[in-house]
């Protein structure tokens, strides 16, 4: 039995659109607003330009598209018009948009698996495709949407599901004394990259979602990522209660009781969101356990039409796959047992299971009542393909779950690895995506993301290669010094001081580059554990450091953002002033700039609780040189030549004298290593041993830690095997 609504005779991924946005194109350039709404612009440097061309000034305000064309007025599209060069690139945008999609066929799913029908279903809490629509917050929500480019790239047959946050993440701001200010945005999402979704009759989609006492209802929205639909859920519509139009609000809301309705709406809603589209999923993928919901919603389809609640189980379970990224248990999702039995139970009572039976299957174990609802447990239970995100990741993930798994499950539906990747066309720098289409032609992308390349890019031009590095290392120079003037005004700095701003950031200097999330396990503070070594570092006349840090705190993260203050009064010290840096606001586009403009990408988080991370990834393809702890993802990257590892001696169970000897290791790598490697030139001023380990980091990290690789290992280990027993 399928477990969603009759499908309608239009195809699933394309569904159709409210017009929302108060935008007049003429007819010569109407395709723009195609373009606007698709987010292929994110990851084509060609059309990003053909916006830029259209306003230079809006599109470096906003870097939004669809704001972008709703300010444009008529007398500026007639000089548009008359511009041959203008009217040139636009027809090549729209030409090349054309193409992508019609190739659908052509792409990889297609020619290795013809015949095979979708879609695959991908559930997420959060999605980075670009700072232009905000619904993320960080590393997992920038996986997913590298997911979801790598899947339309791929032609994989994939639909998403997540919310739509009206006030998103919070934006950072950094005060003069260095505290963490949070500012919640409101977005008109008119102005956005989204549309509504429109039902048969060409009104908007809404769906209800029970919760104590009332029906919440929430509007179906509709992102395109590529070949890729993203459907995405807002309750703060006027059909809801005051009260419960802010439950899709702010992403990762600190109250539990919103919380958990966030994931009624995004787990339960998202699976009626889907059958009120006509979208049948025969896989279900739940990208963390924030959506193991969904499986509530899709067994009580199940038990509706006459099903046993052993049988609905099995067979929602047949049918899914778990990704975990947390690899300590108090970092997965939980909620009290009372919270929980009360939240559910109007859900329940449309089933003929009782409430009890629900709950523990979210608990860790089958003993006493009253357990919290741990949604991971949940997810697990209910999952026939089950991963971790790292090869590490996975040993230390499956002890803690394997329990939970049926004693006679076969190998294959025990937790394995697949390692995360990133989107190389997303995060390389234009100028290195140039440079590899001069070296490889209109093909680089395939070239660089397989094995073959490693020895074309080893045998290419050492000065090339350094020219395009020190062109991203100047963008990224002006892109800091814009952003602390700015910073460093509103401390009140005085206009001698702001112009002064202009001579930081030496782009000949060794820079090393830090930003992630200011959670402590991550250890932002290890650089600086001896600060008369650091000093020593900066300050150096013939060989110096400059280092530059960017990330938020939660806001519920005290300790995290005593951290962040902490730094923050270093970097303005006497003696670090100038060559320490941190800039606020860390949201993608910042993260851009630093992974292709630095030299070196530190890590140093307290293994083994960096579940993969993905920033140095980034930061490889585009030639930098990692510096990390051997966690995440590092251990299988690393291969002796492509950076280094942070190897202190064992503190055991100590943390404070773990931190001691890693700390005391990353001085020595630095001192020893780094520093003299990066100064040592030939006679044409070239760093050739540098270079060189440079070479081996893009050709060694980008094959293997390609999204396209992650989700084409998605397809073969996880949905494929699951669509093979539908």
């Amino acid at each position: 039995m399928r477990d969603s609504a009759a499908v309608t005779e239009r195809p699933w991924n394309d569904l159709p659109r409210l017009h929302v946005a108060d935008i007049e194109l003429p007819d010569e350039v109407e395709r723009l607003y195609d373009l606007a709404y698709n987010l292929w612009w994110t990851w084509s440097p060609r059309a990003r330009e053909l916006f830029s061309a259209v306003d230079s000034r809006s599109w470096s305000l906003y870097r939004n598209p669809v704001q972008l064309l709703i300010n444009v007025d008529r007398p500026h599209w007639q000089e548009k018009l008359e511009d041959d060069a203008f009217r040139t690139l636009y027809h090549r945008v729209i030409q090349a948009l054309d193409r992508y999609l019609a190739e659908a066929g052509d792409a990889w799913f297609a020619r290795t698996h013809p015949g095979v029908q979708g879609p695959i279903a991908y559930f997420c809490m959060e999605y980075g495709l670009h700072q232009a629509l905000a619904i993320y917050s960080g590393g997992l929500g920038v996986l997913a949407g590298d997911h979801l480019k790598s899947a339309s790239d791929l032609g994989v047959p994939l639909v998403a599901v997540g919310l739509l946050y009206r006030h998103g993440y919070f934006r950072q701001t950094v005060s003069a004394d260095g505290r963490q200010q949070h500012i919640y945005p409101d977005y008109d999402f008119t102005r956005l990259p989204v549309r509504p979704a429109a039902g048969p009759t060409g009104r908007g989609v809404f769906v209800a979602v029970p919760l104590p006492g009332r029906e919440i209802h929430a509007q179906v929205w509709v992102a395109q990522i590529g070949r890729v639909p993203l459907v995405l859920l807002d309750t703060d519509v006027p059909q809801n209660d005051s009260a419960d139009r802010p439950i899709t609000w702010a992403l990762y809301t600190p109250g539990r009781e919103m919380r958990i309705a966030q994931e009624l709406v995004l787990g339960i809603g998202g699976a009626r969101a889907l059958a009120a589209l006509g979208i049948e999923p025969r896989v279900w993928h739940m990208n963390e356990g924030h959506s193991a919901l969904l499986q509530f919603e899709r067994a009580r389809r199940r038990l509706a039409a006459g099903e046993s609640f052993a049988a609905a189980l099995a067979e929602i379970r047949r049918s899914s796959v778990f990704t975990t990224h947390t690899p300590v248990p108090a970092g997965n999702e939980v909620f009290d047992a009372a919270l929980a039995r009360r939240d559910f139970a109007p859900w329940c009572a449309a089933t003929p299971v009782d409430l009890e039976e629900w709950l523990r299957l979210g608990q860790i174990d089958h003993g006493e009542p009253g357990q919290p609802f741990n949604m991971t447990a949940l997810a697990v239970r209910t999952s026939a393909r089950l991963n971790g995100v790292s090869r590490l990741n996975a040993e230390v993930a499956r002890p803690m779950w394997d329990h939970l798994i049926p004693s006679d499950a076969p190998e294959e539906e025990r937790l394995h690895a697949i390692t995360n990747g990133v989107h190389p066309s997303t995060w390389l720098g234009v100028e290195m995506q140039e440079l590899f289409a001069r070296w490889f032609g209109e093909r680089w992308p395939q070239v660089i993301t397989s094995e073959i390349g490693r020895a074309a890019i080893l045998d290419n031009s050492d000065q090339d290669l350094w020219e395009v590095h020190l062109e991203q290392k100047r963008r990224l120079a002006r892109f800091l010094r814009a952003r602390l003037r700015d910073q460093f005004a509103r401390h009140g700095l005085s206009p001698d001081e702001l112009r002064g701003i202009e001579k930081m950031f030496d782009p000949q200097v060794l820079t090393i580059g830090f930003a992630r999330r200011f959670a402590t396990y991550k250890r932002a503070g290890l650089l600086f554990a001896d600060l008369l070594r650091l000093r020593h570092l900066v300050g150096n006349r013939e060989r110096p450091v400059q280092i530059v840090l960017a990330g938020k705190a939660h806001p519920a993260d005290k300790a995290g953002q005593e951290l962040i203050q902490h730094l923050f009064q270093l970097s303005q010290s006497e003696t670090l002033k100038g060559r320490v840096f941190f800039v606020e606001d860390y949201d993608i586009r910042v993260g851009r700039m630093l992974v292709q403009g630095v030299d070196v990408w530190l890590n140093t988080p307290r293994r083994p609780m960096e579940a993969s991370g993905t920033s140095g990834m980034k930061a490889a393809m585009n030639g930098a040189l990692n510096c990390s702890i051997a966690d995440g993802w590092w251990p299988e990257g690393f291969d002796g030549s492509n950076g280094w590892v942070i190897a202190g001696r064992d503190g055991g169970s100590d943390e404070a004298a773990q931190d001691r000897e890693d700390a005391l290791a990353l001085y020595h790598l630095l001192e020893e290593q780094i520093v003299p490697a990066f100064y040592e030139r030939d006679e044409k001023g070239l760093p050739r041993r540098w270079i060189a380990m440079m070479k081996e980091a893009i050709a060694t990290v980008t094959p293997r830690f390609s999204s396209d690789r992650m989700v084409a290992e998605y397809c073969e280990k996880a949905y494929l095997p699951l669509l093979g027993n539908d």
